[in-house]
This record gives C-alpha cells, structure tokens and sequence, in this order.
C-alpha cells in the first residue's frame, strides 16, 4: 500500500543526491551497507535505553538508504542480481535490528514480557511475510498478493509511533502509550498479512498442480 505510492515520491526527492553520491565515486553496495549500519546503531544503541525519540532519528537519516541505492544503480546502468539480493537480505538484518530494540527496552528498563513477546513476534513474523513470498516465487508462483501490512508500513508505524512516544522524555504527558499502541498493530497486521499471503500461495499451487495435471492427462491422450 504505502510502498506504491511511497517509494514513488520519495524516488523522485532522492534522485538528485543519489546522481550526486554517484559523482563523488560512491557505489550504491556502499550506501547499502552504511545505511544498514546506520539503523542498526540507532536501533540497537538507542531503543534499549529507552531514547525512541533520537533512535528514531538516527534510523531515519538511514533508512532512507534502502531507496538511494537502487536509484544509484538504474541511474549507473549496474542494476544487477547481487545488488538486488544484498539489498533485500540487510533489510531484514535493519528490521530485525528495530525490533529486537523494542524487545531489549521492554525486557530490560521497560520492564513488560507482554510487549517484549510482542516485539518478537513482529520481529519473526516481519521475517516470515518476507519469506513467504520469496518462497512462493522461487517455486514459480506469482504470489499476486500484497497483504495489509508490509514492510514499509512496519516500519512507518513503528517508527512514527517510537518518536512520538519519545517526546515523554521531554515532558509530553501520556504519549508513550503509542509505541504499545502501535506494536500491537503491526503484530495483528502481519498476521492478517502472514495469512493471506500463505492463502494466496496455497491457491495458486493448486492451480499450479492442476494444469500440470490437465497437461500431463493431455499429452497422453495424444
């Protein structure tokens, strides 16, 4: 959902720094691999002690890498099968790096199993969207379904929701009730998401399995 119209915008914002890295000798494996880096720090060094609010700022200064570097590569012509799966695997790395933030604080400072348990399982069932899918297609299915939540508005609600919930450090009374708020959503929404996704496979290996039937029943009677 957020990703048609999303990463579209923010392509077109992005494609003048991504020429200007691309013109200071900066690959876009590079500006993978530093944002990667980046959100994980943030994640990792902030979230467990509690400061979403510059967490949260730091992860997005970065994050935003996960756009630069394909740009960079359709813009250098070097598009490429590597490029594509070292980008997608580290994506899962940045996202298990936020979740297991969360997880950290509420097992720690926050002092809540509930939403450390909750944390988790966005964390695994984020992991588990993603391979589905990837599954799904290396079988040879098309896996024609996005899902209610995916991997940017995983990311958008937590986020937005651990930066707001930050500002209680700077007096804002109540706000950082969100952050629960918002685990709880996205721990729902890919499970709906979990679901249609692994219906959706279903189906389509059946379909898959039946004309490989009708085709094999076919080429006999001939």
């Amino acid at each position: 959902m957020l990703n048609k119209y999303a990463r579209a915008f923010f392509t077109r914002v992005l494609t003048p720094f991504a020429a200007f890295l691309l013109r200071r000798g900066v690959s876009p494996d590079a500006v993978t691999l530093i944002g990667t880096a980046g959100v994980m720090a943030g994640a990792l060094v902030f979230f467990p002690r509690g400061e979403f609010f510059w967490g949260t700022i730091v992860i997005t200064l970065f994050v935003f890498s996960d756009l630069i570097d394909g740009n960079m590569a359709r813009q250098a012509g070097v598009s490429s099968r590597w490029g594509a799966f070292l980008d997608s695997t580290l994506d899962r790395v940045a996202d298990g790096a936020i979740f297991g933030g969360f997880a950290l604080w509420y097992a720690g400072g926050g002092d809540d199993n509930v939403l450390c348990a909750v944390a988790i399982f966005c964390l695994a069932s984020g992991q588990v969207v993603s391979y589905t899918k990837a599954r799904g297609e290396a079988i040879g299915l098309p896996v024609a379904v996005n899902g209610l939540v995916e991997r940017a508005e995983r990311l958008v609600i937590s986020l937005v929701a651990a930066g707001l919930s930050g500002l209680h450090a700077f007096g804002v009374p109540g706000i950082d009730v969100l952050l629960p708020i918002a685990l709880w959503i996205v721990a729902v929404g890919s499970a709906v998401t979990l679901g249609q996704r692994v219906v959706t496979v279903r189906r389509e290996a059946a379909e898959a399995d039946a004309a490989t039937k009708g085709h094999k029943s076919g080429a006999e009677a001939t």
